[in-house]
């Protein structure tokens, strides 16, 4: 039996449809010298690339 990768499944959403989602990146710091455009487009979740979605799945064989 696979286990789940715990660290790839506290970093990644599932959504209803079975969707990957992820955070936006570079929004830990140094976020002071941003415009406020950027700092709201970083705000929320992206889609994983197609490409990654069949490894991230394998990794989580029990949320899909």
């Amino acid at each position: 039996m696979q286990k789940t990768n715990k660290s790839v499944s506290k970093r990644i959403k599932v959504t209803g449809k079975g969707k990957l989602l992820k955070r936006t990146i570079g929004q830990n710091h140094f976020n002071a010298r941003q415009t406020g455009a950027t700092e709201r487009g970083k705000r929320g979740f992206s889609a994983i690339a197609s490409t990654d979605v069949p490894k991230m799945n394998d990794k989580m064989p029990f949320s899909h």
